[in-house]
């Protein structure tokens, strides 16, 4: 292992690197090296070291997610509209059919990188939305829907669902005038989602607001106060229809 001033690199062994073959080995072995070299620093280092193996949000090309999958994951269908098939040399050629399990499985992932939503997370929805009465595909789309970040993005804010997740997270959102930076917090039907005092000039959202195509029938939209109520849980027409949510139910029923 070698430091200098405060960042850390690890030398002993090339398979130990930590975005390598074995990273949590190597963060063990730099764990205990660096507690008796430096013991200041330690902690904080070694935090940001497992932080940066563990973190699960996808950070890649999502144009080439969303031709493979063959969905706009954005919602404004750029993605698609020069190059409206998969990745690649042989992208519009003939592609391999899917099996059974493919196509369950590709289902599962439209739906989860829509939402930008990351697999164990994607899950526990999934087993809560078991337990609620009705249709378990639907409750699990509406607990989707429910998000704050998918309603920041409904409402106007922002242009993406991924532009929506950052305005929550820097906090500029609030929901019943009280700041919440949590994406995944559940907004229940009656709650206003409005904007933080110091945010309603910022440009990026004045401009989402006047792009904005349309707003969903279970909001409603305060333009003078810059604020947008939850009225009701979503129908299953008014959420996504390019999604088969019967199929993700048969992927985690198996």
């Amino acid at each position: 292992m070698q430091t200098i001033g405060e960042r850390i690199t690890l030398t002993d062994s090339p398979h130990e690197h930590f975005m390598g073959v074995r990273p949590f080995a190597a963060i063990r072995k730099a764990r205990i090296t660096l507690a008796s070299q430096h013991p200041v620093i330690c902690k904080k280092q070694m935090q940001m070291m497992k932080g940066a193996i563990t973190m699960a949000r996808y950070t890649g090309p999502t144009w080439k997610l969303s031709r493979r999958l063959g969905i706009s994951l954005s919602g404004t269908g750029k993605e698609l509209a020069k190059r409206p098939y998969a990745p690649g040399q042989h992208g519009p050629g003939q592609r391999k059919k899917l099996s059974e399990y493919g196509l369950q499985l590709q289902e599962k992932q439209k739906l989860r990188l829509m939402y930008g939503v990351g697999e164990k997370q994607f899950r526990n929805l999934f087993v809560r939305a078991g337990k609620m009465k009705g249709i378990h595909g639907e409750n699990f789309m509406k607990l989707l829907e429910s998000r704050l970040d998918n309603l920041v993005y409904r409402a106007g804010f922002a242009r993406t669902r991924a532009q929506a997740r950052q305005l929550v997270v820097h906090g500029h959102i609030t929901v019943n005038g009280k700041k919440l930076d949590r994406p995944s917090y559940q907004v229940q039907p009656g709650e206003v989602i409005g904007l933080r005092e110091k945010s309603r000039n910022l440009s990026i959202i004045k401009e989402a607001l006047e792009e904005r195509q349309y707003l969903p029938e279970f909001m409603s939209f305060d333009e003078n106060k810059l604020e947008a109520t939850y009225n009701r849980l979503p129908e299953r027409s008014e959420m996504p229809s390019e999604i088969n949510e019967t199929m993700i139910v048969e992927f985690y029923s198996r």
